[in-house]
């Protein structure tokens, strides 16, 4: 599978960075690709460190203004001319969406491939990793948004936020496996 994720790549605390980690060397080790913006700092590093170290294959998207800070012992390299056309690949060579922790950039992403499956442009699984509750507010944010009637599908049919990385890979293998269309994951309201 083509594990699209969108995340920081600003160096950050342990709190943040060993969750993306296990995450990445489980995709790694179960012999997924990791498609993500292609840079090699930050959490964006952590991942692909990560994931190749596992045994997955890396498929960077960078931008030609970001392209020194691109990885360069990538499986592959795509370099796009600017920001929508990066958004458009990684969706494009993406089997299912992970948002991890992240800064305007990563909330860009995220509410952009939200907005196509909205309209029915994809119907990829989206998940966040909701690490120390980071999007905690997105999320009560998004079920406010369902419940007064702003997102024309149900939520749980949009995106799905799980805070364990291991479960989470494993709800995107399941969910990327289905064959009956509009099948929603199920996600738990917030305590």
């Amino acid at each position: 599978m083509n594990l699209c994720v969108f995340c920081s790549a600003a160096d950050l605390d342990d709190i943040y960075t060993s969750p993306a980690r296990e995450f990445a060397k489980e995709t790694g080790r179960r012999g997924h690709t990791l498609v993500w913006g292609g840079s090699d700092a930050g959490l964006m590093k952590v991942m692909a460190d990560g994931v190749q170290a596992g045994g997955g294959r890396l498929v960077g998207v960078s931008v030609e203004f970001l392209q020194h800070k691109a990885r360069p012992d990538a499986d592959e390299m795509i370099v796009t001319r600017n920001l929508a056309e990066r958004k458009a690949q990684l969706l494009e060579r993406a089997d299912a969406v992970v948002v991890m922790v992240g800064g305007t950039g990563t909330l860009d992403e995220a509410t952009d491939v939200l907005e196509l499956k909205k309209h029915g442009m994809h119907d990829k699984p989206v998940a966040v990793l909701n690490t120390a509750g980071f999007y905690d507010g997105l999320r009560r944010q998004m079920e406010r948004m369902e419940a007064d009637g702003f997102l024309p599908r149900p939520l749980a049919e949009l995106v799905f936020f799980i805070e364990d990385p291991v479960e989470l890979l494993d709800r995107l293998e399941t969910a990327a496996d289905r064959e009956a269309p509009g099948e929603a994951l199920r996600t738990a309201p917030l305590g």
